[in-house]
Formats: C-alpha cells, structure tokens, sequence
C-alpha cells in the first residue's frame, strides 16, 4: 500500500534501533502503573484474527504483575479506507463483542490510517466520513486528547491526514493540533512525566531496512511523520516527555534521541494474520512506569510458547 509524500536527507539523527525481544533490566522500586501497548490488531472474520486476537488479550491480562490499562495505538479494524458500510459494521461489532467478552481492562485509543473512511461514493458531508465513524465507536469526542493517570499524563495524538491532493494520507499533526501540542506541555508540571502515543512512528529506524530503500534514505510520508523536526524540536523544550510509542509499520524497534525514546512496539496481527513482519512477532508491549519518569519496557510474542 503506497505511502505518500518524501521525508529525505534527515541528516545527523543518531537512530538506535532495538530489536531484542528478551527480558529488560530490573528496577528496584515497584511501577506507579503498567500499561500493554497494542497496536495494528487489523480485526476481522477470518485469518484466524478473533481467536488469536483473543489469544492476546487473555495474554495481557495474565501478566504479573497485573496490568492497570491498555494504550491501543490504531489500526483497531482490518480496513475502513475503502469499505462498504456494511464491511465496516461487520468488523467493529465483532470488536466490540470481543472486548465485552474477553477484556475487563481500560482501553485507550487513537485512530490508525486503517480506522478512516475515506470512500469515493461518500459525501465529505456524511456523517460518516473520514474519522466520524469510527470516533462514534470509540465515543471519542476528539481524535487527539489528553488524560492523566498515576502520576502519569498522557497524550494522544492523530498522526493521520489526507496528503496534499486529497488521495491518500500523510503523517502530520497540522498547525491547530501542534498549537494544542505546545499547550499541554506548557500547562504540565514539569515534575510530571509524559508518554505520547501516536499511530504513524514520529521517528522510527524501521523504514531503513524495508526491502525497497538501498541507500537511498527517502521515507515516504505515510511512514513516519513529516513534521518530525517541528516535533522533536518542541519535545526538547519539555524533558517531562519521556516516551512517545508508536505502531503502523508492524516492525519493533527503539530510538534514543535527545530527552525521549520512541518505541514501535511491532503489531498485534504481526504480518496481516500471516507470521512474523521480517524479524518481528505478532506482540505488544509491557512497559512499567515509575513515578520518577523512569520506565522498563519490553516486547512480548503472546503466540509463543
């Protein structure tokens, strides 16, 4: 699926990337909270997607010790992009019944490139075009907001945004979302740590080992944010921001740089139902946070074993 839009010559960003799926180091003091990351479920009736899925969240839920919520990071349902209503009903009620049936903890969301209805026959002035729909479902009155838990604030960002030529999307947060971005931070304490999560990477390793980059180095835009300097630039001013994870591209890695680590933290449907995206599980990530704005993370393969 083409990604649109070029982020070239990013120059002298010191990119670190982690794939290492073991235990991390341990941490003497006991979390303020623990959250599982989830990322690109792609739910659907078939590909043997709700049994796994299902697999993932008895997974989670079994962890010790307990997990206090889950940060979903988008791709919530297989595709919204092109889908007759109908398709589209199919596969959030399934979600739905699945998490009424399997999952007793708190979920929060942002919307994937996959969760927008972006189709020919629809009216920009349907109900239900582009991210309508699927805040309806999610009863989210805004796709980007704020919310504080344990000592913790976290910032949930929409990353997803038609191009320029209105045919397909791009990474970005827009002028009025990065206002209300640099407002946050200013409004937050700075004894008060912040994880930012976001669908499309704000700066990820991961685009240089797809198997049609060969020195080169030009992402597409639908790969990893194109206001990646506006971002990391804003985030330097506010050290309170300790951890931004992200998901889409389906591969796991770490980037340290500057402040913040940025996590891709791989996909929950690993290879669209089919195995392993290259060296990375189907999975999610198991982050404990500490009330000092430390934190332990790691990936977790929930079909092994």
């Amino acid at each position: 699926m083409q990604r649109r839009g070029i982020i070239k010559q990013l120059g002298g960003l010191a990119l670190l990337p982690s794939l290492v799926f073991g235990k991390a180091a341990t941490h003497t003091n006991k979390p303020a909270l623990r959250i599982a990351h989830i990322t690109d479920v792609h739910l659907k009736d078939g590909l043997g997607a709700p049994e796994k899925f299902i697999r993932c969240l008895h997974h989670i839920q079994q962890q010790h010790p307990k997990v206090d919520m889950i940060l979903n990071g988008g791709d919530i349902v297989m595709d919204m992009n092109k889908e007759n209503l109908t398709t589209i009903d199919a596969q959030w009620k399934l979600w739905h019944t699945i998490l009424k049936n399997e999952c007793s903890l708190p979920m929060h969301y942002c919307l994937g490139n996959h969760d927008i209805w972006w189709h020919e026959d629809s009216s920009k002035q349907d109900l239900l075009y582009g991210k309508k729909y699927a805040l309806n479902q999610l009863q989210l009155p805004a796709p980007y907001y704020s919310f504080t838990q344990a000592g913790w604030k976290f910032i949930v960002l929409d990353s997803v945004h038609l191009d320029i030529d209105a045919t397909w999307y791009i990474g970005k947060l827009g002028d009025a979302q990065m206002d209300w971005l640099q407002r946050e931070l200013q409004n937050t304490p700075a004894t008060t740590p912040v994880c930012v999560m976001s669908h499309i990477p704000i700066l990820t390793a991961t685009n240089m080992v797809e198997d049609d980059i060969v020195n080169k180095w030009e992402f597409l835009g639908g790969d990893m944010h194109t206001d990646v300097a506006k971002i990391i630039n804003l985030f330097n001013k506010y050290p309170q921001v300790k951890l931004c994870l992200s998901g889409h591209i389906h591969l796991r890695d770490r980037v340290e740089y500057n402040k913040q680590t940025y996590i891709c933290n791989g996909a929950v449907s690993g290879a669209w139902w089919n195995g392993n995206k290259r060296e990375t599980p189907p999975g999610y990530g198991l982050i404990d946070l500490h009330a000092d704005g430390s934190f332990i993370e790691r990936y977790v393969p929930y079909l092994e074993g």
